[in-house]
């Protein structure tokens, strides 16, 4: 004679197994998974110092891009190695300053601003900034399927493109920031602009 489970019991043990998965599944998504994925936040936003006589700068890379460094005459790559399509990557150039301005000219400004409607560019975004006390411009790009943020700093010798992608990256907004991180640390050798003067104070006849 063959022993049988009653149906209740059965059933009990079906819906503590379903429970007990469900606990777990609830504890993964709700404890675990954010501290996991603030972990790899952390790791790939960390900064790692980086220096290029060559092009002469100086800057910090987020560990989630720094990886293979590869020179070539007028620039550097640094790329990370993915299984599946093209890694994150940091492409650096520097082109002289024929013109040896401290800051873009208001016509080049107005040619990157302008871009994005003139050649119907997709995700186009562009952004007048300072970076370390240099004039500076940052442009974002989708180009296929790859996002791309671009930084252009000029000093009186030289222009400097860093162009830097997340590339197949599943979490393309994180490494997007690593990238924003990155280009906003780019520290170009050689003289500064001479900082702005404060404006005069007007004399106050005492009682006014």
């Amino acid at each position: 004679m063959k022993f049988q489970l009653p149906t209740q019991l059965i059933v009990l043990i079906v819906i503590v197994a379903v429970g007990g998965g469900g606990l777990v599944g609830e504890y993964f998504l709700v404890r675990w998974y954010p501290i996991h994925e603030q972990h790899v936040a952390e790791k790939t936003l960390r900064l790692w110092p980086y220096r290029n006589d060559s092009l002469d700068i100086s800057m910090q890379i987020a560990a989630g891009i720094y990886g293979r460094v590869e020179n070539f005459p007028g620039g550097v790559r640094i790329r990370r190695w993915k299984l599946f399509g093209p890694g994150p990557s940091l492409t650096i150039t520097t082109q002289p300053n024929p013109d040896g301005a401290f800051e873009f000219s208001p016509q080049i400004l107005a040619r990157w601003q302008a871009q994005g409607v003139t050649d119907n560019l997709p995700d186009y975004n562009f952004e007048h900034v300072k970076i370390n006390n240099r004039d500076a411009a940052i442009i974002w790009q989708r180009k296929g399927r790859i996002m791309f943020e671009t930084a252009y700093v000029i000093s009186p010798e030289r222009i400097i493109e860093a162009a830097c992608s997340p590339g197949a990256e599943t979490d393309e907004n994180l490494y997007l920031q690593a990238c924003d991180e990155t280009l906003h640390t780019i520290q170009v050798a050689g003289p500064q602009p001479s900082p702005a003067p404060h404006p005069a104070l007007e004399e106050v006849e005492p009682g006014h």
